[in-house]
């Protein structure tokens, strides 16, 4: 055939090079497939989820703190209190709330809307009223409406059951100028009645007036 066994021999080592050469292109190429970016996106998905699951936790979580909250606050107030003496007592603050009370006279307020004396004795000494400024805020209204003494005032307020303290620190604080509050007692008892001078002076005298406010307010009524 004119090839020599040399021939052969070198024909069939270059088709087992490249059969070799072909078998590490292959192993290569398996080799470097696995290298792939699709993992690193399925984990940043489940990242992803884990906060959403761990937000729905959390708000679930808040949801049924509130709710607990809610329970407790609708529960009644364990104050040790017996009903009637609970009620006893929002009465009284009740009525300190519009007008003004002395201590005696806000318990007698709730015997006489029925309440047992020992359930409004326990309001009016739980109720946070300062008894002073209670007689002074007394004084005051009084004074809106008519005309008073000194002294008249403080018999009035140990009407309303005031102590005498009591009546005398509303009386010396209400800020009433005593010869104006003579000139319109005089002027009240004008309307109504006729006086002399000295008549009027003895009638403002035995209200409370000191002389000299006395003869202040009959002489400012026009006598």
């Amino acid at each position: 055939m004119g090839i020599s066994m040399r021939s052969l021999v070198a024909g069939a080592a270059s088709v087992m090079l490249a059969v070799s050469c072909l078998g590490c292109s292959e192993s290569s190429t398996e080799e470097s497939a696995p290298i792939e970016e699709a993992p690193i996106e399925q984990t940043a998905e489940d990242e992803s989820e884990s906060k959403e699951e761990s937000k729905e936790e959390t708000s679930t979580s808040k949801k049924e703190e509130k709710k607990e909250e809610k329970k407790e606050e609708s529960k009644p107030k364990d104050d040790g209190l017996t009903a009637s003496r609970r009620n006893a007592l929002a009465s009284a603050k009740s009525y300190l709330d519009f007008t003004y009370f002395s201590h005696d006279g806000l318990v007698g307020q709730l015997e006489y809307e029925k309440y047992a004396t020992e359930d409004a004795v326990f309001a009016a000494d739980n109720c946070g009223a300062d008894w002073n400024e209670q007689a002074l805020g007394k004084a005051k209204e009084y004074l809106e409406f008519t005309a008073f003494s000194h002294d008249g005032l403080i018999g009035q307020l140990e009407f309303e059951k005031f102590t005498t303290e009591q009546a005398t620190y509303g009386a010396d604080n209400c800020g009433a100028d005593w010869n104006e509050q003579a000139a319109k007692k005089a002027e009240e008892y004008l309307e109504f009645s006729s006086f002399s001078h000295d008549g009027l002076v003895d009638q403002l005298v035995y209200e409370g007036f000191t002389y000299d406010q006395a003869e202040y307010g009959v002489t400012a009524a026009g006598l």
